[in-house]
């Protein structure tokens, strides 16, 4: 693990934050005694996103899915002719 003394950290901290980050410690001293230990976050592993498929078998689809309630959408949108009927009487 690599020792910089303060004023090389403070020269050249973006250098230094750039290979923490990848992964890399280093120990920052001053006057030869080590202060601190600088060591890259860990982030928290992520779960994967899994949404294709997350419900099956929860449920089933008819077979008649493309065509339900058929009649009555036509009869609301086209009316329906046997209360079309009644109504004009």
């Amino acid at each position: 693990m690599q020792t910089v003394n303060i004023h090389e950290a403070k020269t050249h901290l973006s250098r230094l934050v750039d290979r923490a980050a990848k992964g890399e410690s280093f120990i920052i001293a001053k006057a030869g005694k080590p202060m601190v230990k600088v060591t890259p976050i860990e982030e928290a592993p992520q779960k994967a996103i899994q949404r294709i498929g997350f419900m099956e078998g929860e449920f089933t689809v008819p077979d008649d899915f493309d065509t339900m309630f058929q009649e009555e959408i036509e009869a609301m949108f086209y009316g329906d002719e046997e209360n079309d009927a009644q109504a004009s009487r």
